[in-house]
């Protein structure tokens, strides 16, 4: 399966056309949607027309950059004039955006891109699927009876099964990070204000984020030049455009922070631990001086992260909380139910101590460029439980170390860096300073270019199209 970057190599060498590549990743939705769960809604007609304009701008030497003529999918919390926003939920107006892109598609169209169509999502980027409401249950191409995490499902399943080369998430506890992880992809949480959020259903206003999701550190950078930069609906963006950075193996000079504790607790998969010690190891074979780090402020971290999201969810719906109760998804009701037993002044000191962990972050990345732990210390876990009500999103989050960075608002890279033994995905994190995604995503380049975990592909993709 190809990336994002060798599929534009591709395109400018005349190996293939953007209507290729778009009517490949149809194919593969006809083929695998309706087990995935990915789409919600599709755009073919659309993304063909795109797909022609492309070819033709390309063939008569507009090239618009990087993205020009790659198939993109869209979470459906984020705006596209091409079709309805939902959220996932039978809550939010359907006029809501309705006609608008949100900037960040705006800038994906600009550059080229291929809009495929809008992804699922959990309700509101919160919570879990839920069976009684009329949405598709999002699964992981890897085993289909696995969770292939959230929120961002439908861009991480989406990617791994080949429906579009790159896609939009968002973040607010882990929601690019934990479908990266899951389902064996690249995605990166951009530094909070590095790309703007308007035209996206908010989760939590001071923590949320949306970013790039793709096969490789490589694609990431390539679509955050395009999405980051100021915008005037958004306030909290602030003026800092980003240029991809050279890419290449030699990691010479970067100070790289190991974090094992507080992040491999008792039940990890055996297989967590050796995985990312060998990462870590190639990093260092490649240059890299690695130095052992705690997280300042590890568990206050993951509880502000919570607590914020909860209150700051709860404010944005509370006017619909009193007369659509029944229509909100359970575990999205358990969420805003949370936030309303929070006082003020809990909030504020959750704010306090956000403030104090930045500054003392601050103060060890000043002895570290990157910072380096597990994503999550299992595969992707069974969905049954979920589904059926035996089982909570908070059973499998011990295992998650992704809320921290959310509270701190570091850029963060999630990355492939092995497989369990019944061949799940297991991923690492590098996170950086403040706007420094450049050298995060250097790293991940460098590993990613020692290593094929993110070039992986799920059986499910391969299977005779007879057994599909």
């Amino acid at each position: 399966m190809t990336t994002l970057t060798e599929a534009a190599a591709a395109l400018r060498a005349g190996a293939t056309t953007s209507r290729a590549l778009t009517e490949a990743a149809i194919a593969t939705a006809d083929r695998l949607d309706a087990r995935t769960g990915t789409y919600l809604t599709r755009f073919d007609e659309g993304a063909l027309a795109a797909a022609d304009r492309a070819d033709g701008e390309l063939a008569s030497g507009r090239d618009r950059g990087p993205l020009h003529g790659i198939p993109f999918g869209v979470k459906d919390i984020i705006a596209t004039a091409d079709g309805p926003t939902t959220a996932q939920s039978l809550v939010l107006d359907r006029t809501w955006a309705e006609g608008r892109d949100a900037p960040v598609v705006a800038r994906l169209k600009a550059a080229g891109a291929v809009i495929t169509g809008k992804v699922t999502t959990m309700e509101f980027a919160v919570g879990m699927p839920d069976v009684e409401k009329p949405f598709p249950v999002p699964r992981n191409p890897w085993d289909l009876a696995t969770w292939p995490g959230g929120s961002s499902s439908g861009t991480g399943s989406g990617v791994a099964a080949g429906m579009f080369l790159a896609g939009l998430g968002t973040d607010t506890a882990g929601s690019i990070r934990i479908p990266a992880a899951f389902c064996g992809i690249t995605g990166l949480m951009p530094t909070f204000g590095r790309v703007p959020k308007s035209g996206c259903v908010p989760l939590g206003y001071s923590l949320d984020h949306i970013g790039p999701m793709a096969r490789s550190a490589a694609d990431c950078a390539a679509v955050l030049e395009v999405i980051a930069g100021p915008h005037a609906s958004d306030p909290d963006c602030v003026d800092a455009p980003f240029a991809a950075p050279e890419l290449g193996g030699d990691l010479s000079g970067l100070r790289v922070g190991v974090v094992h504790a507080g992040h491999f607790p008792e039940g990890s998969d055996p297989a967590a631990l050796p995985a990312f010690d060998a990462a870590t190891a190639q990093l260092a074979a490649m240059g890299a001086t690695l130095l052992e780090v705690e997280l300042p402020f590890l568990a206050e971290m993951v509880t502000a992260d919570m607590l914020t999201l909860a209150c700051e969810a709860l404010a944005y719906h509370r006017t619909d909380v009193p007369t659509r109760w029944p229509d909100f998804f359970a575990a999205t009701r358990a969420i805003l139910a949370q936030g309303a037993l929070v006082s003020g002044a809990d909030y504020v000191q959750a704010q306090r101590m956000r403030r104090a962990a930045q500054l003392a972050l601050g103060r060890l990345l000043t002895e570290v460029d990157v910072i380096a732990c597990p994503t999550a210390t299992i595969g992707a876990p069974a969905l049954q439980g979920f589904l059926d009500g035996s089982a909570s999103v908070m059973d499998v989050f011990g295992f998650i170390h992704t809320p921290y960075w959310d509270s701190v608002g570091n850029p963060v890279l999630a990355l492939p860096m092995g497989e369990t033994a019944a061949g799940l995905p297991l991923s690492l994190q590098l996170a950086g300073r403040p706007f420094e995604e450049a050298v995060v995503l250097r790293a991940g380049a460098a590993l990613q270019s020692m290593t094929d975990h993110h070039l992986r592909v799920p059986p499910l993709v391969t299977e005779p199209a007879a057994a599909a």
